[in-house]
């Protein structure tokens, strides 16, 4: 990109998947960097930004399907890096949230590889501007909590953990990766204490073409229908005047009690 520059690795927020959520610094470093290393839920739209002598490489890794390690990644960036060339780390949403950043910054610090991050629009926010809704309200909602509800290869993570301690009245609980077991995670945080009734909110494919919505409570989620990843799960009071697309009565969709 700059002829006669120390090349340097660029972690670029590719935001949810619509390129004009993408910031205008990320969109002029995919169209000149040297080499585009993509994760593999970057959208097909945003990866032809790439300049067209760009090399282009697929290091998405998703559960059951890992084609390439995080080892080999690291080594990719460094390689490229130390042969002068400029490589955008291409990640969906935003690369510090669940984008295993702190990893690569450390690989490439240790090799003294020179990077940069470049912040972009996550999946949270970008679906509650779909919604039309805040995601805090200084009537309700003062806080946000993040939170992975993602299973690796069938092994839940996090399975122990004490569910009373991730959401209270005022905080807006955003799941990322909740996969296809809402009625699990609905009756934990129930059985902790959580409202059966506080809002729900279901998105998946955020600011794409196939995008879907569906809004219910926390005891709604129960029999909720599996919908297609990548998803994200938005749970607080700060929700109640969100505009969903799909809605579940949770009057005829409850929790079990046992």
């Amino acid at each position: 990109m700059n002829p006669g520059a120390e090349a340097k690795v660029y972690f670029v927020g590719a935001g949810p998947g619509d390129p004009e959520l993408l910031t205008v610094k990320a969109h002029s470093l995919i169209g000149r960097g040297d080499v585009i290393l993509h994760d593999d839920l970057v959208s097909a739209p945003i990866i032809s930004l790439a300049g067209t002598n760009a090399r282009v490489v697929n290091v998405g890794k998703r559960c059951g399907a890992k084609a390439i390690t995080q080892e080999e990644i690291n080594r990719l960036m460094i390689s490229f890096a130390q042969r002068g060339m400029d490589v955008v780390r291409l990640k969906g949403g935003d690369p510090s949230i669940f984008g295993r950043l702190g990893e690569e910054i450390t690989a490439l610090a240790d090799a003294g590889i020179a990077f940069e991050v470049v912040p972009g629009i996550t999946a949270a926010v970008a679906a509650a501007a779909r919604l039309a809704t805040p995601l805090t309200d200084r009537r309700s909602s003062s806080k946000i909590l993040i939170v992975s509800g993602h299973r690796a290869c069938g092994t839940e993570r996090g399975g122990e953990k004490e569910w009373a301690k991730l959401i209270a009245e005022d905080t807006t609980l955003v799941v990322y990766m909740p996969g296809s077991d809402l009625s699990g995670l609905s009756r934990r945080l129930i059985e902790a204490g959580t409202s059966p009734e506080i809002p729900s909110i279901v998105v998946s494919n955020v600011s794409a073409p196939q995008e879907q919505q569906l809004m219910t409570t926390l005891d709604g989620l129960f029999c909720a229908p599996v919908n297609a990843s990548p998803s994200i799960l938005l749970i607080g009071w700060a929700l109640r005047g969100a505009k969903a697309h799909e809605f579940i009565e949770n009057e005829f969709c409850r929790v079990p009690v046992y």
